[in-house]
């Protein structure tokens, strides 16, 4: 048996620079990951199937990301063993936290070990870019700078900050926001900024806070406070501060309609830490 956590992250800004011929858009993002997240619980069994149990109150297995890099790992690396996966959901659905890509990337790293697949780390990354853009980023484990589609990945030691993050009631759905007519679209190429907040924004935060207003409503409360922003395609935002003491001050005005969290910002994914990886 192995528990593992699946750390959620944020996009400390995303600018998307084009689109390409297949559809998919190229951007520019800095991603910090939290200490805060998912968790998750492996168990092989004698049988050949792969089961996933949850605490949310219905989970259609097949449509997981879980389930999917379960499954996906199971056949190339061609194992018979089944196992079974318990997953204790925190992070909001569709909001733009990364929780269901860093999940797979959780479920890859723990079954390549419980399995004795044998895959490093830039074949489990691979592999995970058949789920999701994202995915790499966790299997990969470091906060960092993405560019391309999000598969071109260089590691970032960013200043360990403490973060307020706050989701609205409204799941975003990602495909709307990267379909809308009014997303832009030709942000120009910059360098690696010093601090990625400062001369930077969200591309996709105008589409999201025009389609869902809890977003706007949100964002302008968290103003009052601290600079914030929409991570990801949204719907949670955030802002920094220098102390947890503050932050969680923050936390405690919170209006009764929105909920939102405390968390560090970290350099090293705490899978890896408790897998012993470097």
């Amino acid at each position: 048996m192995l528990s593992l956590p699946a750390p959620a992250k944020l996009n400390l800004f995303l600018h998307i620079t084009g689109r390409r011929n297949d559809g998919y858009h190229e951007l520019q993002t800095c991603f910090q990951l939290l200490d805060y997240g998912d968790q998750l619980e492996f168990e092989l069994t004698g049988e050949s199937e792969i089961s996933l149990e949850s605490n949310l109150d219905s989970i259609a297995a097949a449509d997981n990301l879980i389930f999917k890099a379960a499954t996906l790992l199971k056949e190339h690396a061609q194992i018979k063993s089944g196992a079974v996966i318990k997953l204790d959901k925190v992070l909001p659905s569709g909001a733009g936290l990364g929780g269901g890509s860093s999940d797979a990337a959780t479920t890859l790293l723990a079954l390549n070990q419980l399995w004795n697949c044998g895959l490093n780390t830039d074949e489990l990354a691979i592999l995970g870019l058949k789920l999701g853009a994202d995915v790499p980023v966790f299997v990969r484990g470091y906060s960092g700078w993405a560019e391309g589609v999000g598969e071109k990945i260089r590691t970032m030691v960013l200043p360990e900050r403490w973060y307020l993050v706050i989701s609205p009631d409204c799941e975003v759905s990602t495909k709307q926001i990267f379909c809308h007519e009014q997303l832009t679209r030709n942000s120009s190429t910059i360098t690696i900024p010093a601090f990625p907040f400062s001369g930077t924004k969200n591309d996709c935060e105008a589409v999201a806070v025009k389609l869902y207003p809890e977003i706007g409503a949100a964002l302008d409360w968290l103003n009052e406070y601290a600079p914030a922003r929409m991570t990801g395609t949204g719907s949670s935002i955030f802002a920094s501060f220098d102390t947890r003491a503050a932050a969680e001050q923050v936390l405690a005005a919170l209006p009764s309609e929105l909920k939102g969290f405390v968390a560090q910002g970290i350099n090293k994914s705490p899978v890896l830490q408790a897998l012993g990886n470097e």
